[in-house]
């Protein structure tokens, strides 16, 4: 793995149920990368532990995060809200550590506009077909319904989301996006978006 004097950011955006969590926590494997634990309003999910998938917080105390410019990006997803600690990823950063991001479009955009002095690479990470994507849903909400139809009314919006990514990966095989991910950061090979590749499966996703 190359080093950095400094550290790099590296976001994974998808739309929900694609395998961006899974992906993040596999790269997160490797030598000097850490995950950005981010603060949310949501209730935590069976097996989810606080401090160490997500800072749990009341909407009140989100609050006043805010109103102290305590985030370096933060958004409301799904009526919650999800934040990222800016003091805690600049230590790290100023550490040499690589910080993998776990977020949505618009905390993506609110990183970017900040033009930190920090390498970014942003990445969006898209289903095979939307079928399977409702499979992973049904099964990651313990076949709760009613929250997969809530998921699947932001698909649309969500996706269309891809064309502000410096890359863009079909999550068909973990391994594989995986891996496709990693030559990508590392710079391993020239891996080039094919735009029209892509929006021929965009647009199958979406009817």
């Amino acid at each position: 793995m190359s080093s950095f004097k400094k550290g790099g950011m590296y976001i994974l955006s998808s739309p929900s149920g694609a395998g961006k969590t899974t992906l993040v926590r596999k790269i997160s494997k490797n030598r000097n990368f850490s995950v950005s634990i981010s603060h949310t309003t949501r209730l935590p999910r069976p097996n989810e532990k606080d401090g160490k998938d997500y800072y749990f917080v009341s909407k009140n105390n989100f609050r006043k995060l805010i109103k102290k410019g305590e985030f370096l990006e933060h958004a409301k997803v799904f009526e919650n809200y999800y934040g990222s600690s800016k003091h805690l990823i600049i230590k790290k950063l100023k550490q040499g550590k690589n910080i993998i991001f776990d977020i949505d479009w618009q905390g993506t955009r609110q990183i970017r506009n900040k033009k930190l002095n920090y390498k970014l690479l942003t990445i969006f990470v898209l289903p095979p077909t939307k079928e399977e994507l409702i499979k992973r849903l049904i099964k990651r909400e313990k076949k709760n319904l009613k929250t997969v139809k809530k998921r699947m009314k932001e698909f649309k919006k969500d996706l269309s989301r891809w064309k502000e990514y410096d890359f863009v990966v079909i999550n068909d095989d973990l391994n594989t996006c995986y891996n496709k991910i990693m030559n990508k950061i590392k710079n391993k090979r020239k891996t080039l978006l094919d735009r029209k590749f892509i929006e021929k499966h965009v647009k199958s996703l979406m009817t």
